[in-house]
């Protein structure tokens, strides 16, 4: 893999393959790729089952573009899932495009897991593994990406395993995050009802039958229109303080 002429990079020459709009196969230098939507891209390989092993794989609904996204294993799903509750989130790919570069001794790819697009325009490039599960080779990869996202502008970010309660407390409300729990009238009366914080439970009740109320209330967590103190620290139950969050508040 040569670097041309005239080529002179913070890091290695790195080039991007990918699917384009039509279904074609791409591969350009990484500056010639900068402005690309790969948040609407589809993935460059496929997702495989098969019996027997490790990871598993599977797709994920995100709520903020009703698009199905991939993901190869439980933490990646968990991960998916908190970037669909970040409210600064606009858009996301799974596997968007190959990094191809070379160590000076063969040629090397990587696919990140994740591309995401932000409110703000920005883009943030995630690749997802467990602190304990990453090998010498892995560690390059994820350097190599940190040195390309730098080159191109956009953000990097290696995650882990996420706190245990504040997943609880999303993969909860992520039952209720399809447009279908959002009643408006039920919403209406929650919002007025929790102009002053108060108690989960009572507050359903406060705006009529629990059974109604209820998925309404956790499409409103879900959207941070309402929202509690410390979901990473405090499990969400009928006793939960839940209140108006002025920046959600619709």
């Amino acid at each position: 893999m040569a670097v041309p002429t005239g080529v002179d990079l913070a890091g290695p020459y790195i080039e991007l393959s990918y699917v384009d709009a039509v279904r074609e196969r791409q591969r350009r230098p990484l500056l010639d790729c900068v402005t690309g939507r790969f948040e609407d891209v589809v993935p460059v390989r496929p997702f495989r089952w098969a019996r027997g092993e490790r990871h598993f794989a599977g797709w994920y609904w995100v709520a903020v573009t009703g698009q199905h996204v991939g993901f190869e294993s439980w933490l990646e799903r968990d991960r998916l899932l908190l970037m669909d509750f970040d409210p600064q989130v606009t858009g996301v790919a799974s596997q968007p495009f190959w990094l191809h570069w070379h160590d000076g001794e063969r040629e090397r790819r990587h696919a990140p897991d994740y591309f995401v697009r932000r409110a703000d325009g920005s883009a943030v490039v995630v690749d997802v593994r467990a602190d304990e599960r990453i090998e010498p080779k892995d560690a390059q990869a994820f350097e190599v990406t940190r040195l390309a996202c730098a080159q191109a502008g956009w953000g990097f970010e290696r995650v882990g395993t996420p706190g245990a309660v504040l997943l609880a407390n999303v993969r909860w409300l992520s039952r209720y995050r399809h447009p279908r729990c959002l009643l408006r009238p039920v919403a209406d009366r929650l919002l007025q009802v929790f102009a002053e914080p108060g108690p989960l439970l009572l507050g359903a009740d406060a705006a009529g039958d629990r059974l109604a109320t209820l998925p309404t209330l956790f499409h409103l967590l879900w959207l941070q229109a309402l929202t509690f103190k410390d979901p990473s620290v405090e499990l969400m139950g009928p006793r939960t303080v839940v209140s108006l969050n002025g920046e959600g508040a619709q």
